[in-house]
């Protein structure tokens, strides 16, 4: 059972089911590493030939890898569930990020306004200056 898609359960009951999956998961890669090196050992007096043994350990460490590769996909599973709880859930955080964009573009929006408000009065200086130029030139129509 997946529990963000659960009914809505405490962050404690949550935080445990993912930790509990997290051990699961790393417990299971481990063992089944631990049992293919085991059978990397050679045993000199065995009851079967050699070839059945050989097939047997193939199909053994073809198991344990299977189940190795289930649980990391397990894992990637749970980093992905995990991912999504806190993008879902972090409210403060995105609250936090939101205040301090909002922060930076009133910066950005007042920086805007007062280069604008500047280019605008020394336009309007030296539209004056032309106008003045203009009146008082001889070549006013």
């Amino acid at each position: 059972m997946n529990p963000t898609r659960a009914l809505p359960q405490s962050k404690e009951a949550l935080l445990k089911s993912y930790n509990s999956r997290l051990k699961g998961d790393v417990k299971s890669m481990l063992d089944n590493f631990e049992d293919i090196v085991k059978l990397c050992k050679t045993e000199h007096d065995i009851q079967i030939s050699r070839m059945i043994q050989c097939e047997l350990d193939a199909y053994e460490m073809q198991v344990r890898s299977a189940n190795m590769v289930r649980a990391a996909e397990s894992l990637l599973k749970l980093v992905s569930d995990i991912k999504q709880y806190l993008i879902l859930n972090d409210f403060p955080s995105v609250n936090e990020a939101i205040m301090q964009n909002s922060k930076v573009f009133r910066a950005k929006q007042g920086e805007c306004d007062q280069k604008l408000m500047n280019l605008r009065d020394d336009m309007a200086a030296d539209v004056h200056d032309l106008e003045e130029d203009y009146y008082t030139s001889n070549y006013k129509c």
